[in-house]
Parts: C-alpha cells; sequence; structure tokens
C-alpha cells in the first residue's frame, strides 16, 4: 500500500528533481537543463540597448571611466563585446545593465574601436 502512494506522486524533497547548480557549468536553467550561457528554451533575448552608441567620460570617486551605452545586442553579446573592448583598451572594467564600463579615460579609442565594428557613435561634446 505504501508503495502505491509513492508511486502516484512525490512529496517533501522528492518533489524537487531537476538539476540547479553544477560545478561544471554554474547556474542551469530549470527548463532545458543547460548551462544559463547555453540555454536552448526559446527565451528571445531583447536587444537592451537603442542602437545609438554614447561613448561618455565619467568620474567616479576621482578615477575616470569611460562608459558605452545604447549598443543594440543582446545581454550576452554585451557581455563577450565588453571584454572585446577592455582587451583592446588594454585595461579593466564590467558589463552590466546595458553598459560597458572601462576604466581610465579611452573615449577616442573606444568610439574609433566601436565604430570600426560597424555601430553608430555619437560623442557628445565637451
Amino acid at each position: 500500500m505504501t508503495n502505491d502512494k509513492r508511486s502516484k506522486g512525490l512529496s517533501g524533497l522528492g518533489a524537487l528533481t531537476g538539476l540547479v547548480y553544477s560545478t561544471e557549468v554554474g547556474q542551469t536553467c530549470p527548463d532545458c537543463r543547460q548551462a544559463i550561457a547555453a540555454c536552448v528554451c526559446g527565451v528571445d533575448e531583447a536587444l537592451v540597448g537603442d542602437g545609438q552608441v554614447r561613448v561618455l567620460l565619467e568620474r567616479r570617486g576621482g578615477k575616470l571611466v569611460t562608459v558605452v551605452s545604447g549598443l543594440a545586442v543582446t545581454p550576452t553579446t554585451l557581455v563577450d563585446l565588453g571584454k572585446s573592448l577592455r582587451q583592446a583598451m588594454g585595461s579593466g572594467g564590467t558589463a552590466k545593465a546595458g553598459v560597458i564600463e572601462v576604466q581610465g579615460d579611452h573615449v577616442t579609442r573606444a568610439a574609433a574601436w566601436l565604430k570600426a565594428r560597424g555601430h553608430r557613435i555619437k560623442v557628445p561634446k565637451a
């Protein structure tokens, strides 16, 4: 009788099936069970920016930061583009919330680098 109850439905921890985290790939998608970066669920990734790329120089905590915003790319492409840009500039930084930040004053070099890759650049006047 107890085996019949178990076969009809699971309760407790037995109901929690599926891989949530793996040390090999990190976080996994609960639907397709692939790594988040390789998710094939058919989830449409929306474009982050509006396509009008803005390259600005900001001062944060006494340091200069080149900020690139408005790139019309997906979030995963933004991370890859940010990595390539930081490597080309020879500097550190981050790519998050639709913005690429590069440490230091690289406005002209970053604008030229992005323009060479087909992006429309808008550099505000000082």
